[in-house]
């Protein structure tokens, strides 16, 4: 089975004051770069998911995927447009993660497989983290569906569709995600302190 691999990083980063979480810079490089670099040997291809210009990301050398039309509708849609770019490719599979997770395991693509579940999402600190999964390109259809009919949240989607939970554990949380200014500056102290 062929696995191609998404960064999610289309939101509108309303909480850092609407700065483009992408380009938000941790430990001398981008966010986008950074889960490009963690997630990226992990799968056969990687792309990013990003709505605007893509040029601001001509650095990372990967495909920029903008949500389908009508756009606005959240992260299954940048989840749907990786699933049609993965199936053009040839994949079986899309593991996603998003822009914010600094931390994400360099191992989350093996242990979401290893719950041999329809689909798999990720899981840390009691939380679901709908964003980091691995979806079988099979879905995007019913997917296209779904977001025609108004659905938004990825959890709904994917518990519908017999998600599994896959836990994940670790200091710092594996997920810890990136929303406000103090949140980055808590990803910074961890990572002087590593």
């Amino acid at each position: 089975m062929t696995v191609f691999g998404l960064v999610l990083a289309g939101g509108e980063g309303r909480r850092m004051g609407g700065t483009d979480k992408a380009l938000i810079r941790l430990g001398g490089q981008t966010l986008a770069a950074r889960l490009a670099g963690r997630l990226g040997p992990q799968v056969a291809a990687l792309a990013i998911a990003a709505n605007g210009d893509p040029a601001r990301l001509a650095g990372l050398g990967l495909p920029v995927l903008a949500d389908p039309p009508p756009g606005g509708q959240g992260p299954l849609a940048g989840i749907l447009a990786g699933l049609d770019w993965a199936a053009d490719g040839g994949a079986d599979w899309l593991a996603t993660v998003a822009v914010d997770t600094p931390f994400a395991p360099l191992d989350m693509v093996d242990r979401l497989w290893m719950a041999d579940a329809p689909l798999a999402l990720a899981e840390s600190g009691g939380r679901l983290h709908p964003t980091a999964g691995l979806w079988p390109v099979a879905l995007r259809d019913p997917l296209r569906t779904a977001l025609s009919g108004g659905l938004r949240r990825p959890a709904l989607f994917a518990a519908d569709h017999g998600a599994a939970r896959v836990h994940f554990d670790g200091v710092p949380d594996p997920f810890f995600n990136i929303n406000t200014p103090a949140d980055l500056a808590t990803a910074r102290a961890i990572l002087a302190g590593a």
